[in-house]
């Protein structure tokens, strides 16, 4: 923080030197002394550097009276540089009365505060947070492969299920998944992809428990729903990483059999997303159990909004625990607590369903009253009293990242596949709609958010696997994910017209497009993560030095805070003036000078995303010395800097997913209609930031550093989204690297799989068509204005061959499959019969 005001009052310096004391010579110190700044020498390397150049520059260097004073103030600097090296000195000096005032200043951290920063690991988004970002650390990490294994379950068991899902009979005659699907769920081990093998489970890498939701997704927001529960924070994954192994001996080879379905009750109506204000209860205390008298827990909860919960066998459950008598030996409030119950202890109500926005994916409340159970039954045993939270927050930052993400990305792949065919076979005014600009504009923004959601899902996953438990990042999935797979479900219905607002078993988006609430809004609503998480725990926990400085002060160890103080806050000076320098050499130049990973078409994002960090990092120490804890009610100005950190996060996912892929030259449109897209989103959010900044004097400082040439990057042109619309309307390579993983295996009752059928014939009979038009529509020998009669026409007038016009027709026959909505008799719509209204001119019966 007070290296922020230094380099502040470092660039005014600056800007006085060339103002008042310029000349060659000057412009060369000051850009040697920047060059070193650029460069994060140590604090030794750089006074002795700095005293070298300041005696070439005092011998060389102008003697005017202006000279002679910015002179004086640079030996006046050097020597207050050669104190700092005294450590002993600078800690009596700077350290000690610094640390005073910044523990006064630093709020106090709640238990549950302290767990949540220490959740995870920190993995690229600490990078970006450096200014700096050491791209081999992305870019040498392993691609996510799919093992033999399981690519048999996707191709086998995933592609079974697919073809048994009738997402119509399921969201509307049904209200459920029928039971032959279920059986087939539990049997197959689609809950049992996170269990060990050696519990029967399937023990599947992140990557492949992504891709399997990925594809069911794009087939059934139901099944996809159903499937992702157990998969993620729930019972098995606790029992997995806290469970005794007795509860893992019993529960996970019943889970992964099917014999159990499990739930976890979490959100409740008085605590909502505030999950560390849990108001369920339980008091620790003796009671009976199975005709024994045992140390037990009497709970008192009400849940709602639990997944799985009306068909659930055994309940893993969050709640208070407190021990009024001490039976325990600790403290009264013990604290968040997670334990399994079984369903059939009195007590527990539970049965009913919730109805979220017409998709009925088992969903319902849970209460319980004076429900009595073992302390046996905490998962993890009696010594995991009290560590729920730490719990749910370490396995959060894993589950995140996989179930909504993988889940959107799924639908939206299903859209951009859909879309660009049905785009491509349906014509108006004489042409495929694709060819209409706005079309095209919203083909490209579909395939753009498209493959910046599989880059982040994918790339990761792959993280995961690699032993990371990325924190931050699932925030940033949670939030910026769904909100993409949000509007790509609007694009696709917009380009659909009236196709997908009609309900019925021909309507593939629909359902999709119905459910986007719901990702939006669970596990943790999206305007929360947004304006409070991702800022507010990544400048804490990814930043260099704030999270060291923070521990340092609160040290009781105090001679060992001091030494530990005194190396992070020197580090975090030397930090941000680096960073100033840095965010404003790449402005200035535009980053062309900036070191690229890569060469070629890609280099140049690599070098804007380094531009931003340095940019961001910058911002933040500012805002965070200025601002300090207040920036946390700022919520906007938080929101503003997580999606500066987003932007960058994801655009370095679509990066590492392209050269992933072995960068294929025909997928570079759509990497770089991604990456302006979020570079330009990075651009205007810092923008949005200086604007509001509340200190006005700050804000047009910082707005020098960062945008000393104004703001440059513009958002994608209509020429590149042009490109990106054709491969999307086209068989090709790109397309289906796209859409990988998703159902579209041609079947009569799979629309994906007959729209991608369609498009092939589509651009197999172009050249046929164009025939007709010229030679039989625009020299009248062709009247008729439907395709099969002027295909019959063209046939007698001998323009077609008989294959071609039987190509054609069936061509014709399959489009109108495709294009054509559903109807309904009065009857068959609604739950109840409703009295038929007087037909027109029937007399009215008597009142």
């Amino acid at each position: 923080m007070l290296g922020a005001l230094l380099a502040l009052i470092a660039v005014a310096a600056i800007a006085y030197a060339v103002t008042q004391a310029g000349g060659i010579i000057t412009l060369l110190f000051i850009a040697a002394v920047l060059y070193l700044a650029y460069r994060r020498l140590s604090l030794l390397a750089f006074t002795a550097t700095f005293t070298v150049l300041l005696i070439a520059y005092s011998y060389f260097g102008a003697n005017s009276a202006a000279g002679a004073t910015w002179k004086g103030f640079l030996w006046l600097s050097l020597g207050a540089l050669w104190l700092l090296n005294v450590r002993w000195l600078r800690k009596a000096l700077i350290t000690r009365p610094f640390m005073r005032t910044y523990r006064r200043l630093l709020p106090p951290m709640s238990q549950t505060e302290r767990e949540a920063l220490e959740a995870g690991t920190v993995w690229w988004d600490g990078e970006l947070f450096t200014g700096a970002p050491n791209w081999s650390k992305l870019l040498t990490a392993r691609p996510p492969r799919l093992s033999a294994e399981e690519q048999a379950f996707l191709d086998g068991p995933c592609e079974q299920l697919c073809e048994m899902l009738d997402d119509w009979a399921i969201t509307h005659e049904i209200g459920d998944l029928p039971a032959q699907v279920w059986d087939f769920i539990k049997s197959r081990g689609f809950f049992a992809m996170i269990i060990p093998k050696r519990y029967g489970g399937l023990e599947f890498s992140a990557y492949a428990h992504s891709c399997v939701l990925t594809k069911v997704a794009s087939r059934s927001t139901t099944a996809s729903s159903t499937i992702a529960v157990p998969n993620s924070l729930g019972p098995a994954e606790l029992l997995n990483h806290y469970g005794t192994d007795e509860q893992k001996n019993y529960y996970l080879p019943r889970l992964a059999r099917g014999e159990e379905v499990p739930c976890f009750a979490l959100t409740g109506p008085r605590a909502g997303s505030d999950a560390a204000s849990i108001p369920d209860t339980g008091i620790v205390c003796r009671g009976t159990w199975q005709g024994q008298d045992v140390l037990g827990m009497r709970l008192n909860f009400s849940k709602r909004y639990i997944t799985l919960a009306p068909v659930a066998t055994v309940i893993g459950l969050a709640f208070r625990l407190f021990d009024p008598e001490q039976l325990l030996g600790g403290p009264v409030d013990v604290g968040i607590t997670c334990a399994l119950i079984p369903r059939d202890i009195p007590g527990i109500s539970i049965g009913r369903r919730h109805f979220p926005v017409n998709i009925p994916f088992q969903n319902g409340p849970i209460q319980g009253h004076d429900v009595f159970v073992p302390l046996d039954f905490i998962i993890g045993g009696p010594k995991m009293a009290g560590t729920g939270w730490r719990m749910l927050v370490e396995q959060l930052s894993v589950g995140r990242c996989i179930s909504l993400p993988s889940n959107a990305t799924g639908g939206a792949k299903a859209g951009v596949w859909a879309s660009g065919a049905y785009t491509r076979i349906r014509r108006q005014f004489n042409m495929p709609v694709a060819r209409f600009e706005g079309v095209e504009a919203v083909l490209a923004r579909m395939a753009g958010l498209t493959y910046t959601m599989d880059a982040a899902r994918s790339v990761t996953a792959g993280a995961i696997d690699g032993g990371e438990k990325p924190s931050v990042p699932s925030a940033m999935l949670k939030y910026h994910v769904t909100e993409m797979g949000r509007q790509v479900a609007n694009d696709a219905m917009d380009v659909h017209g009236g196709k997908g607002i009609c309900l019925g078993p021909k309507n593939y988006l629909a359902r999709g497009h119905q459910c986007v609430p719901v990702a939006i809004t669970v596990e943790g609503a999206n305007l929360l993560t947004r304006n409070l998480i991702i800022f507010g725990q990544g400048a804490v926990r990814c930043h260099p030095f704030v999270l060291r400085e923070m521990n340092a002060a609160r040290n009781p160890d105090h001679a060992c805070g001091i030494e530990e103080f005194d190396r992070a806050l020197f580090g975090h000076i030397g930090f941000t003036i680096s960073n100033a320098v840095r965010s404003l050499v790449m402005a200035l130049t535009h980053a062309r000078f900036t070191r690229s990973p890569v060469s070629g078409p890609t280099a140049r994002y690599y070098q804007h995303i380094v531009r931003f960090s340095a940019s961001f990092a910058f911002t933040v120490d500012v805002a965070m010395l200025t601002l300090g804890g207040y920036l946390k009610k700022k919520e906007n100005l938080s929101a503003r800097l997580g999606d500066v950190l987003s932007a960058m996060y994801l655009a370095s996912m679509v990066l590492k997913h392209h050269e992933n892929q072995g960068r294929p030259a025909e997928d570079l449109p759509i990497v770089e209609w991604a990456c302006r897209n979020l570079l330009y989103h990075a651009q205007e959010q810092l923008h949005g930031f200086l604007r509001n900044f509340p200190n006005r004097l700050l804000a047009g400082l910082m707005r020098v550093v960062v945008f000393p040439r104004g703001r440059h990057y513009s958002s994608p042109s209509d020429r590149l989204g042009r490109h990106v619309a054709e491969l999307l309307t086209q068989p090709s390579e790109a397309r289906t690297r796209l859409s990988q993983f998703i159902y579209t295996t041609v079947q009569p009752e799979n629309p994906l799989g007959l729209l991608g059928e369609a498009l092939a014939l589509a651009v197999q009979l172009e050249p046929i068509e164009k025939r007709i038009r010229v030679e039989g529509v625009k020299t009248g020998r062709i009247t008729a204005l439907d395709l099969p009669g002027q295909v019959n026409q063209a046939l007698a007038a001998g323009i077609l061959t008989s294959a071609e016009a039987q190509a054609l027709h069936e061509y014709d026959r399959k489009v109108m499959n495709l294009i054509h909505v559903d109807d309904f008799a009065p009857h068959e719509l609604g739950r109840q019969a409703s009295p038929q209204p007087p037909r027109a001119g029937a007399p009215a019966e008597p009142a």
